[in-house]
Parts: structure tokens; sequence; C-alpha cells
């Protein structure tokens, strides 16, 4: 189940954690945070996730194929939530992501695009305070793809908070990263534990193509109707 060992993998096993997670037929792509404050090495809450950014771009062209939702999240604080917000005070290297600038601004590597949903949040959780399930519900969504930043950060956050909502979770770890090795895997091994699959891109991949014969399947019904 994990690198953590065997002692370790012993007593997650014993406690019943680690089952598989449950996989629909209607899944959703929700890119967290994927922004140059996230990024770009050259602002402090950063990090050089390139590989981060070609993998998910892959993995929202399979999407698209399949005729999956895309949902974008970035994190954006006016001047006035920056004085205010207790987060901000525990995190104060964010208060450089301000609504507006060049920081909250997705990755001009990204497939962005005006079809997609675009939500601005607060706090870590995409989920929180910001309408994405009932969006996603709206849609027909069952299970979610969740890729972005940072896997020990927002990413976890918005796990947690999509199983809690009643979805199901893939997280493809090629198409998320962290500022630090050491919380990026504590993270994904907690989160395959509990609350979803961490999958390779290519099992990523494979269940959207999947539904993309599922998609064509139904429209090809539509046309005949």
């Amino acid at each position: 189940m994990s690198l953590h060992g065997s002692e370790t993998d012993a007593t997650y096993d014993r406690a019943g954690f680690g089952a598989g997670a449950r996989r629909g037929n209607r899944p959703a792509v929700v890119v967290v945070d994927l922004t140059a404050g996230f990024t770009d090495p050259a602002y402090p809450t950063g990090s050089d996730l390139s590989d981060v950014v070609a993998a998910t771009s892959t993995l929202v062209a399979a999407a698209r194929s399949a005729g999956a939702p895309v949902v974008w999240t970035t994190i954006a604080f006016t001047p006035a939530e920056r004085d205010t917000l207790p987060w901000l005070v525990k995190v104060p290297g964010m208060r450089g992501l301000v609504v507006g600038s060049d920081a909250v601004a997705f990755d001009d590597r990204l497939p962005v695009d005006d079809a997609d949903h675009v939500i601005t949040k607060k706090g870590a959780s995409a989920y929180f305070d910001t309408g994405l399930a009932a969006l996603l519900t709206a849609s027909g969504v069952d299970t979610v793809l969740v890729c972005g930043a940072t896997t020990s950060g927002c990413v976890r956050a918005t796990a947690v908070d999509a199983v809690q909502s009643g979805f199901g979770v893939l997280v493809p770890r090629d198409c998320v990263g962290d500022r630090a090795a050491g919380p990026h895997e504590a993270n994904l091994f907690d989160i395959q534990a509990k609350y979803g699959d961490v999958v390779g891109l290519d099992e990523a991949l494979a269940y959207l193509k999947d539904r993309d014969t599922e998609v064509l399947t139904d429209r090809d019904t539509e046309d005949r109707a």
C-alpha cells in the first residue's frame, strides 16, 4: 500500500484502511491552484511543478475527449481579507496571493478553456464555501480526479471534502505536487489509506478512456433517436 514499511502497512491493514475507492461513470477533473504562485519557484510559495503541469495538461485533454467537466481553482485574497483571515496569520507567505496579481493567474502552460469552470477559493479545500459540490452534482458527476498543488495542503483538503461530499476520489500522483518531498509522500499515503485511490497517470487516462467510449455510445444512441 505504501513506501512506509511493512509494519506501517500491517497496522493500516488491520485497521481496515486502504480499500479501493468507488469509481463511477461520470467523472470530473478538479485542478487545484496550479497558478504562478505555486508553480513558479520565483514566488515564496512556489516551486518548480513543470512535470505536474505537463501531466495535468495531458489528463485535461483526456477529460475533454470523454466529455468530463473540468474545474480549475485559484486561491486569491482581497486586501481586506489579507488583514482578516486567521489562515493568513498562520501562513503569512500566502498574503502575496492577491486578487488580480500575476501570482494568482493560472500557469500559462495549462490548457484552460472558456468552457471550463473556474472557482476562486479562500481556503484550502476547493469545496469549502465555493458551491463546487452543487456544481458537480448538477452536472451528474459521481467521481472526481483531483490534481494540483499542494499535495499536503489544498489537494489533500479537497480530496477529504470530495469524499465527504459523496464523490469517489482518484488522485493521479503525476498530477499533484508539493514544495517538499516529505509532506508530498506522507499525504499521498494518507489519501490512499482513507480518502481515495492514488493512481498513476496511465491508470487515470485509461479510466477516462473507458468513459470516453461510454460517452460516444450515449451520443450515438441519441443520434439514432
